[in-house]
């Protein structure tokens, strides 16, 4: 089977996925690299840090969701 007989549903979904791991390798090596230059020792979240990151994402996926209703 040729990428071309590959439906565009499928090409969506492994492209997202390639896009999503590429954004959290990313932001995974920023988020590294930025302790270490302030001290190097081991982040410490608490909870209203991960909700407001996690509050983020789902704003986020929202907007990419919504690019595809045509509105």
């Amino acid at each position: 089977m040729s990428l071309s007989e590959v439906d565009w549903k499928t090409k969506m979904l492994i492209g997202g996925v390639a896009l999503g791991a590429g954004v959290g390798l990313a932001t995974a090596y920023l988020l590294s690299r930025t302790i270490e230059e302030r001290g190097g020792d081991a982040p410490d979240f608490n909870t209203m840090d991960t909700l407001k990151a996690v509050i983020g994402v789902i704003g986020v996926v929202r907007g990419i969701a919504a690019l595809g209703s045509g509105k």
